[in-house]
């Protein structure tokens, strides 16, 4: 089952709190996670069924509109997705390694659902902005053709978005690399 993907970025800590008990009461949706981000901003991500994703984020919207950044909905997400934002995914660290940053979480969410539905890749691994400047960040892996494929077709969402930071391909990692990624 495709589920979606809500993302809510405040400026204010308390009120990203409160609007995560907003959004949490508003609608049968899923927490992916709710946190502070850098610099002192405040960021929701929600999963769950379209209509109750779309729910919870006007709810959100209607309730924190002057606090809020920007907020995103995304529908029909790979659940490959998914399972790397509740970091539950278990890909083998084998084949070559495909590796996209923005300044978003956002844009990082679409441009990883965008790579996976575009070539035979898995996620590695996904992270959005803690500890990394409000930025994000995703891995893939698999044949290198696949690998470069999915990450150019990553790379011009982002682009198109404005948030693109870098990229690389790895064809085939160093043993000791892949113990430390």
């Amino acid at each position: 089952m495709f589920k979606a993907i809500g993302v809510i970025e405040l400026k204010s800590i308390p009120k990203g709190v409160e609007a995560t008990d907003t959004a949490l009461k508003s609608a049968g949706v899923e927490m992916v996670s709710a946190h502070p981000a850098c610099p002192g901003k405040y960021e929701i991500i929600l999963t769950g069924s379209i209509s109750n994703v779309t729910a919870a984020v006007e709810c959100v919207q209607n309730k924190f509109d002057s606090y809020i950044i920007d907020s995103s909905i995304m529908g029909r997400i790979d659940e490959q997705v998914i399972k790397a934002l509740f970091g539950t995914q278990t890909t083998a660290k084998k084949g070559s390694l495909g590796l996209l940053e923005t300044f978003s979480a956002a844009t990082c969410i679409k441009a990883a659902d965008i790579a996976v539905k575009t070539a035979r890749v898995e996620i590695y691994d996904l992270r959005v902005s803690r500890g990394m400047g409000g930025k994000g960040v995703f891995l893939v892996t698999g044949e290198v053709g696949d690998v470069t494929a999915a990450i150019e077709a990553g790379v011009n969402f982002a682009k198109t978005a404005g948030t693109l930071s870098s990229s690389a391909v790895i064809a085939a990692p160093h043993e000791e690399l892949w113990d430390q990624i």
